[in-house]
């Protein structure tokens, strides 16, 4: 078994079936948030895990018999292993058991752990923010889980362009609150809300999905449930209407004066957008 020291900002894959358990050795409260893909679990949609001690524990479940042939120790032994343990999920460790403990090995940082809030973002605009990506190339161990892991920082009143992916994608807010627009595929908007720290949504592949920051700015955290899922990006030079600016014209049906000022703009626009008067 790996001890791992994890901080604020920290991307963690667990692998299908591993065990693990979390502890906070520190003095302040951690929030942990799960994200995974829960399409195969035994309930769509939610994430499948089970305990392996307390009450709710597999050894619970088996017989005083059968505990003490596998361990080798005598019937009461085994309902002392099987039933002392009273807490569920959380348990409180008093001082005398905190200091048994390990500490984190840190050499295992990185290997296991990247910290995304000090990554190198893919994308980063003044007064506008920043977009993180960890891709397996930069982190090989999110191979393991199949996922694809961003962040998105967007500053007071700035605008993450439109995008969508080939793969559902599952997206956080860490802190602050903003608006989130989705359409779905026959051009209908599905979603139009706000949202806000603690709230998490889902966007379904190749639905298009827009976010704009209000004055308290906004942070998220995203995943795709694909290491190599394609994205479409509806902003900036990479704009998957960046095409022939006839066939773009005809596609929209517009003047061919304001066609060239929306390439133009998607030339040299980028995915996040800086808050601008438009009147």
């Amino acid at each position: 078994m790996a001890f791992i020291g994890i901080k604020k900002g920290d991307i963690i894959p667990i692998p299908c079936a591993s065990v693990s358990c979390w502890y906070n050795y520190g003095d302040s409260d951690v929030v942990i948030v799960f994200l995974a893909d829960a399409t195969n679990a035994y309930v769509a949609g939610e994430i499948t895990y089970f305990l392996l001690t307390g009450p709710l524990g597999h050894l619970h479940a088996f017989s005083l018999e059968s505990i003490a042939k596998t361990y080798q120790i005598s019937p009461q032994k085994a309902q002392k292993l099987t039933s002392n343990q009273k807490g569920l999920l959380l348990i409180k460790l008093n001082q005398e058991q905190a200091e048994t403990i390990p500490k984190p090995n840190e050499e295992l940082l990185n290997i296991y752990t990247q910290n995304i809030n000090g990554s190198l973002p893919d994308v980063e605009v003044n007064n506008g923010g920043n977009f993180t990506t960890l891709k397996p190339s930069k982190f090989p161990f999110l191979e393991q889980v199949g996922l694809n892991v961003s962040r998105l920082v967007l500053e007071t009143n700035a605008t993450r362009a439109p995008w969508y992916a080939s793969d559902p994608q599952v997206v956080y807010v860490v802190k602050g609150s903003g608006e989130v627009q989705i359409v779905g595929l026959q051009g209908k908007l599905v979603l139009n809300t706000k949202v806000e720290t603690g709230q998490l949504f889902v966007v379904p592949k190749l639905f298009m999905v827009a976010i704009s920051a209000d004055e308290n700015g906004l942070e998220l955290i995203s995943i795709v449930t694909s290491t190599r899922a394609m994205m479409g990006e509806m902003g900036s030079k990479n704009s998957v209407l960046n095409t022939s600016p006839s066939i773009l014209q005809v596609s929209l049906n517009v003047s061919s004066e304001l066609n060239q000022q929306f390439i133009e703009m998607m030339e040299t626009g980028t995915i996040i957008v800086t808050p601008v008067n438009l009147y």
